[in-house]
This record gives C-alpha cells, sequence and structure tokens, in this order.
C-alpha cells in the first residue's frame, strides 16, 4: 500500500516537544484513497482509550457551480463518501449550493431557511443519518437585492440546530485579481454563533472571517468552543498567500480543532477558488489534507477531546490572558 509519511515536518527535536506537550507519542499517517485523506493518529496509550475519546470528521472539498440539482448532486455523492468512511459530521465549503456565473445570480436564487433548497439537504443529513455543515447558504435577506451569507448545522434528524450569518464581508481588491464587493448584496450578521454537537462545541465562522482573530477568541474563552469551522472559497492569490497559515494560527491562538471545507478550482470564467481542505488539531497540526489540493472529495480526521484537554491544561492561556478591561487601563 503506497503511504506517504508526514512527521509533522518537525526536526527530532521539535517533535519529542511537540510529544511531550500533549502527553503522548502522536504521529499522522496520511494514504490517498480515492481522493479521501485519512489522518490516523497512533498512540502509545492503548487504541479503547483513544477511541472512547474520538469522533470521526470529514471536510469536503468541491467545485461548485451555477446549477442548484448539479452541486446538490455532488455534495450527496460527498455524503456517502464521510458516511461510508464512518464520518459523524460532514463539513460543506462556503457556497455548497450554488456560485453565480453573473453578480446578482446568487441573490434571484437565494431563499429562506424553510425554502425546497435547504429542506433537500435536511433531508439528505437524516436518510444519511449523519450532521452537516453547510457554509455559507444563499439565504435571503430582508429585501430583492440582498441576502445572508449563513452557515447552517444539520443534526442527524434533519433539523437545523444552528445558523450563523457571516459578520466579516469580503469587500477587498484582490492584488493581480479582481475586485469583490460582497457588500453590495450581502447583509452582515451581527451575533457570535457556538452550538453543541456529538463532536463537541462548534464554532460557527465563514470564508473572510478567518483574518479577524477576535471572534476566534469570542468563540473560544467567551462561548467555550472545541471545534471552530470555517468553511470557505479563498481566491486563488489570497490562499496561496494566507490559507494555511491563518488556519495553523486560529487553531494555535485558540487551543482548538480547526475544520475547513473548501471550494477548488475553476467555479467560473471569474472565479478560481484555492482548495486545500483541511482538518487541523489544537496544536496547529494538519491532521487532515486531501493528497489533491483541487480535487472533490474529502479529508477525514479523528477528533479527540481528551487533546484538547491536555493542550489546554499543559499551556493554561484560558487562565494568564488579561481581561478586556486590563487592554482598555493600560497605556498606549
Amino acid at each position: 500500500m503506497p503511504i506517504c509519511s508526514n512527521w509533522l515536518h518537525l526536526t527530532p527535536n521539535k517533535f519529542y516537544a511537540h510529544n511531550l506537550l500533549i502527553g503522548f507519542t502522536h504521529r499522522h499517517v496520511i494514504t490517498p484513497t480515492r481522493s479521501r485523506c485519512f489522518a490516523r493518529a497512533v498512540t502509545s496509550e492503548s487504541a479503547m482509550a483513544a477511541a472512547s475519546n474520538s469522533v470521526r470528521v470529514a471536510a469536503a472539498q468541491m467545485t461548485s457551480v451555477n446549477d442548484l440539482a448539479v452541486n446538490f448532486a455532488t455534495c450527496s455523492s460527498l455524503v456517502k463518501e464521510a458516511v461510508s468512511a464512518g464520518a459523524k459530521l460532514l463539513c460543506l465549503p462556503e457556497s455548497f449550493s450554488y456560485v453565480g456565473a453573473r453578480d446578482g445570480d446568487s441573490v434571484k436564487i437565494a431563499e429562506p431557511l424553510d425554502g425546497p433548497i435547504m429542506q433537500r439537504y435536511c433531508s439528505l443529513a437524516r436518510e444519511s443519518s449523519i450532521w452537516l455543515s453547510l457554509g455559507g447558504f444563499q439565504e435571503k435577506g430582508s429585501d430583492d437585492e440582498h441576502l445572508h451569507n449563513t452557515h447552517v448545522v444539520i443534526d442527524d434528524t434533519g433539523n437545523i440546530r444552528s445558523t450563523y450569518r457571516k459578520i466579516h464581508l469580503f469587500d477587498v481588491d484582490v492584488p493581480g485579481g479582481r475586485v469583490y464587493k460582497e457588500s453590495s448584496f450581502t447583509e452582515a450578521g451581527k451575533d457570535i454563533v457556538a452550538v453543541d454537537s456529538p463532536i463537541g462545541r462548534l464554532g460557527l465562522t465563514v470564508c473572510y472571517d478567518l483574518r479577524f482573530p477576535e471572534i476566534y477568541q469570542q468563540l473560544r474563552f467567551q462561548h467555550d468552543a472545541q471545534v471552530l469551522l470555517v468553511p470557505s472559497a479563498f481566491t486563488k492569490v489570497t490562499g496561496e498567500a494566507h490559507w494555511e497559515i491563518l488556519l495553523r494560527a486560529r487553531a494555535i491562538e485558540t487551543q482548538c480543532y480547526v475544520i475547513a471545507a473548501a471550494q477548488a478550482g475553476k467555479n467560473n470564467d471569474k472565479r478560481e477558488s484555492y482548495g486545500d481542505s483541511l482538518i487541523i488539531d489544537p496544536w496547529g497540526t494538519v491532521v487532515g489534507r486531501l493528497p489533491d489540493r483541487l480535487s472533490t472529495g474529502i479529508a477525514v480526521a479523528d477528533i479527540d477531546l481528551s487533546l484538547i484537554d491536555s493542550v489546554r491544561a499543559k499551556m493554561p492561556i484560558a487562565k494568564q490572558r488579561k481581561p478586556i478591561e486590563f487592554w482598555k487601563s493600560a497605556s498606549l
């Protein structure tokens, strides 16, 4: 069996320090299998003890187009693959259900959460008995010219458990690329959202939120998040420069798992997404990744809640961080 070993890209001394902190020998083996990436943790503790604290998750990668039926078929295939892999939660990327070919197309197809598009995905979760994180659904806004970029979490019975409306909107002149102005057709959300699930307490965000660490600090320290979800459609230019760096930084500074499902490749003539769906542990190590940055498929990894507790206990930043009052009173 062809195996590509990933020894965390660490020198022997750094690798030892990593193991010393988290309390066990930790090795990741990446095995490419039908565009899936299975990250397996091998520990010196018994497999039975590790399994009792672990829940399998999957991060999807796809290339959405301006066809609702085609995208649903792709998502259905990814759900089937995740279920076969034993995942309890599948995370789909931003704009999973639709990417318009022209400006304004997304607003035209936007629907309320009880509309037929979302109900199909609720049925898919129920029929497959799996939780779904649906990043960046085009939810109808307050008028016909606007929508909400909404992250929807559905449980394995097909019920919507939580929704988060994207707070930070992508109004950016991408270097060497096009100008984006998400605020011209999207209403920004105002609420930070976390929700309990079988894999721990989930902190919900969407794409451009990744550049604003304050929301992740709030999710960890005010809302007790254990797993941060970052469904995205990063551009090729910004993804090459910042995608993995930002994701690993958010994991390290919050001591949370991060699951980042991504759009990949040419969505249309105007849009190219970076891809590289990742699952990252609370030490900042990539534990799930597709072997091909642009392929359609899933990355799979096991969420170990005891690892979160171990990292947080050995490096107790929650107790050591300064309250906001301290910084308000500090002289500049």
